[in-house]
């Protein structure tokens, strides 16, 4: 039997998060199945929405307020979307009418991709040109090992999304692993999965 699972995020203890309750059981959602998470910055881990990645079974459906409740980063939003996809996980985000069981919801989610695609063409051509400048100028990756919030973000991206390991990472942005390392999030770096085909899922 398939089921609807809201998710709630709030930036800080203060925030109230009633609306996002009352829109999600509003939408169907039973309240037992309702999930907060309390973070704030763009690292601080979120075990709700990873306990709720868990329980998400195929035919059942990912419920949120907002899209911005479920992620700050679009890189992060695509390669969720993509995984919900293919698990064949429904996405409805209640207020910007986005119901990903439509045609008009997957052509939106398309559109994301390819603004997610430039974003990330657009970090590694900064990237590229800053060490190209910093060559010139004898200087062989930069003074300053750190990589920019963007770049960062992209960083996270291309691991969870195993693209590249934490060494190709590190030659891409010039800096050394440990430096990749120090902008991972710890939560999703260690342990680390094998991606999975969905065949064996009960």
């Amino acid at each position: 039997m398939s089921a609807d699972v809201g998710y709630c995020r709030v930036s800080t203890a203060d925030q109230n998060p009633d609306h996002q309750i009352d829109a999600l059981l509003r939408a169907g959602v039973d309240r037992t199945n309702i999930h907060l998470d309390k973070a704030s910055g763009a690292k601080a881990s979120r075990p709700k929405l990873d306990l709720v990645l868990q329980l998400l079974r195929e035919g059942d459906a990912l419920k949120v307020t907002r899209l911005d409740r479920l992620s700050r980063s679009v890189l992060h939003l695509v390669t969720l979307g993509a995984e919900l996809r293919e698990r064949k996980i429904g996405l409805h985000v209640i207020e910007q009418g986005i119901d990903t069981d439509t045609a008009e919801g997957r052509a939106m989610f398309g559109m994301l991709s390819v603004l997610a695609e430039l974003q990330r063409e657009l970090i590694l051509a900064n990237t590229m040109d800053g060490l190209a400048s910093a060559r010139a100028r004898g200087r062989v990756g930069g003074r300053r090992p750190r990589l920019s919030e963007d770049q960062a973000a992209l960083a996270q991206e291309l691991y969870d999304a195993r693209v590249k390991t934490v060494q190709q990472i590190a030659d891409l942005f010039g800096v050394p692993r440990s430096t990749v390392y120090g902008h991972l999030n710890k939560e999703t770096t260690v342990p680390r999965q094998p991606k999975t085909s969905s065949a064996g899922r009960g």
